[in-house]
């Protein structure tokens, strides 16, 4: 018998792919309408299908065929679908995100048309975390409801269980949390593969017997380095700054809760603002698009190449990221952690198609690697950053920071009364 396939929406450059391919699986074609990542899967993986189009233009059928499949046969369907409308930058820009409001939303609709038409003996459906945010989970419902809807109509029997995982958790060298939904044909229950890694504790010893530390940043890139020709100097007004922040830490080290110069309010920033990797820990979620001052930036005071951030993603060493540095990082940033695909399909093989398990270790678990070298030296505070010293004030709380109450002052100047149910 030959490997499972799958057809494979939103592939993006890939990060799902590969990890099912190390778990056996064939992808038979993929559907992708990014130019850039369609080119970064036909350089890395020459033998697949790629249709570079919109999931809205391509008739279920036609994908179908391109894969050499009948509605039916696919073994699996995988995608995940572009998640804006759901995403925590909403409700840092404006209280709330817009959700099913957006457009964009309706992604989550044209992923259910394909399970419905193509009929796959298992699905699998990633996305943020904010698709099941409690009390704000209309995105989840109307998956539920659709599937509902499509057990009627097909007379299949699809039972849907959803976890939200976090990568680091099973190996990845980056925390990294992502909503799984996961449904098989036959109405087969599936359990998702428990944790492997844990943080250790203060001494070192790990919280849960039989647990792996996890992952780290040094054991992901600590043997790679950057191309001379790859320009990865940090710029923008607080690029300076940046050396003075020790590893593993951001901004706040310099706010009067932190160890620092009292710089800026507590809270007042981004998380990501100034964020620096720290050997001993896996890195931070990757940013798909990072400003000049966004990290995670390497520990030594630099951007992350394009290689070291497809490592941390647990891309195989063979990918090749096509575009330019924007689109690369675009593309990476928003991956799925390969490595986290390779689990769920292992689990999927025995569960759900009866496979039997691909055996061995895991093939995209980053080796460990030890001991891992001390932390640079954090530097002092360059002169000119010395003006910003002194009392600053902290974040009031969610939705009284400066965006949220100047939307509201601008509302109130307007006379315009916002629904009880804006938020």
């Amino acid at each position: 018998m030959g490997k499972p396939k799958v057809i494979s929406l939103f592939s993006g450059a890939g990060g799902m792919d590969y990890g099912f391919e190390a778990a056996g699986f064939d992808t038979a074609v993929t559907l992708e309408f990014d130019h850039d990542c369609c080119e970064t899967l036909r350089a890395s993986r020459p033998d697949w299908s790629v249709l570079e189009r919109s999931v809205f233009d391509v008739p279920t059928p036609e994908l179908l065929e391109v894969g050499g499949l009948k509605r039916g046969e696919a073994d699996l369907l995988i995608g995940g679908p572009p998640c804006q409308p759901f995403s925590k930058s909403g409700y840092w820009a404006r209280g709330d995100a817009r959700r099913l409001d957006d457009p964009r939303a309706d992604t989550l609709a044209a992923y259910m048309r394909v399970v419905e038409e193509a009929l796959p003996q298992v699905f699998v459906l990633e996305n943020v975390t904010g698709l099941a945010f409690s009390g704000k989970d209309e995105g989840l419902r109307l998956l539920l409801e659709k599937i509902e809807r499509i057990n009627t109509a097909t007379k299949s029997n699809y039972k849907p269980q959803f976890q939200v995982l976090n990568a680091a958790a099973y190996g990845v060298p980056q925390m990294r949390e992502r909503f799984v939904l996961v449904a098989s044909r036959d109405g087969a229950t599936f359990r998702f593969p428990e944790p492997t890694h844990a943080e250790p504790s203060a001494e070192g010893e790990l919280p849960m017997v039989g647990l792996s530390p996890y992952r780290t940043a040094w054991e992901a890139i600590g043997d790679l380095k950057p191309n001379a020709d790859e320009d990865l100097a940090v710029r923008g007004k607080w690029a300076g700054l940046l050396p003075s922040i020790p590893e593993g830490q951001n901004y706040l080290f310099h706010t009067d809760r932190g160890g620092g110069l009292p710089l800026f309010g507590w809270r007042r920033r981004y998380w990501t603002f100034l964020l620096k990797l720290a050997k001993n820990r896996p890195s931070w979620t990757i940013q798909a698009q990072p400003g000049p001052s966004v990290g995670p930036f390497h520990w030594e005071n630099r951007r992350l190449s394009l290689r070291e951030l497809a490592r941390i993603q647990t891309f195989p060493d063979d990918v090749q990221v096509k575009g330019g540095r924007t689109s690369a990082q675009r593309q990476l940033g928003n991956a799925v952690p390969s490595l986290l695909a390779e689990v769920l399909g292992r689990a999927i093989r025995t569960q759900l198609l009866g496979l039997g398990s691909a055996r061995g270790r895991l093939k995209l678990l980053p080796a460990e690697r030890r001991p891992i070298p001390p932390p640079e030296p954090a530097h002092p505070v360059p002169r000119p950053f010395h003006k910003l010293v002194g009392d600053h004030e902290a974040h009031p709380g969610t939705g009284k920071g400066y965006g949220a109450t100047a939307r509201t002052k601008s509302v109130s100047e307007l006379g315009i009364a916002e629904a009880p149910n804006a938020r």
